[in-house]
């Protein structure tokens, strides 16, 4: 009887198994098309020394694009560019975590205003990125933005900051401008994690008079971690293809060029498509080696437990 049932219980999941996969397939097929051509397509032209004036005649030049005396791995720009956004997703990821855990617990709090201001912080995530970098690239002009007018009418400030221009302010203003707009979304989904906590936890917390701090510290915090990782995560794999902030606020500037930046710049600047589509093949495969080592490492965390 037993074997019968196990019999029945496989053919039954293998259907179901099939039937999955038949639903799944005009899925799979559009993201082949959409995707996976272009992937494809660019890791060859990566091989070539095809040019984009003419993109029917090109040469094989095997890794010569990657690690050739020329390559992109010998580029001192292109370092520096993996420098900048390394740099630009560890700063804004952990401000935007920090001040999405704050602004997800404001939230969480009960109020009458609470639906209202869910839709209000949401306003800043909603607006089109590169519309809001166009509007903070006007507010912090140094000769007619606001912030310079409003910075010198309190006193602070003496005389114009040019804040997108200069060197030393530049990659802080464009982090600050990317935190202002992704935080939202990093409250959205600390909030939804907080509301799967139970409500028991801090009823009895209340009841026994342990601090809030120490209810966050050993209550919270644990409950709503995994959430947190999986809004970091997400931030970070966005955060290590930025560009649209980037060239829309400072151009081609060395001192903020990201990875997708320089992608940009070789394939439609200086039009060299092989030496541009390499670069595009490491930008790719950097994302997915830290998508594939965050989640072996999570995985390894979850197996500890």
């Amino acid at each position: 009887m037993n074997g019968a049932t196990g019999v029945r219980e496989s053919a039954l999941t293998r259907s179901r198994r099939r039937q999955a996969w038949l639903m799944m397939l005009p899925a799979l097929v559009a993201l082949a098309a959409i995707a996976g051509w272009p992937l494809v397509r660019t890791a060859w032209f990566s091989f070539t020394d095809a040019q984009l004036s003419d993109l029917s005649h090109w040469h094989f030049v095997g890794l010569a694009n990657y690690i050739g005396p020329d390559g992109v791995m010998r580029d001192p720009d292109w370092w520096h560019a993996c420098a900048n956004t390394v740099m630009f997703a560890l700063v804004s990821v952990a401000l935007e975590t920090m001040a999405g855990l704050v602004v997800a617990l404001l939230l969480d709090t009960p109020s009458r205003l609470r639906t209202l201001l869910r839709a209000a912080v949401l306003v800043p995530w909603a607006i089109p990125t590169v519309v809001s970098a166009k509007i903070w690239s006007w507010m912090l002009n140094d000769q007619f933005g606001i912030v310079n007018a409003m910075l010198q009418a309190l006193g602070i400030i003496h005389s114009p900051l040019a804040f997108t221009a200069d060197a030393r302010l530049v990659f802080p203003t464009i982090v600050l401008v990317d935190v202002w707009k992704t935080t939202p979304f990093m409250a959205l989904l600390m909030l939804a994690a907080l509301q799967t906590v139970p409500r028991d936890c801090y009823e009895a917390a209340r009841v026994d008079g342990v601090p809030r701090i120490r209810v966050f510290a050993r209550v919270t915090l644990p409950l709503i971690w995994p959430g947190v990782l999986v809004a970091m995560i997400f931030r970070t794999l966005d955060a290590l293809r930025v560009f649209d902030l980037i060239y829309v606020m400072t151009s081609n500037s060395r001192a903020t060029k990201s990875m997708s930046v320089y992608v940009r710049e070789q394939l439609i600047d200086f039009q060299q498509v092989g030496f541009g589509s390499a670069a595009a093949v490491l930008l790719f495969l950097s994302i997915v080696l830290f998508t594939v080592a965050y989640m072996a490492f999570n995985r390894n965390r979850m197996q500890g437990r």
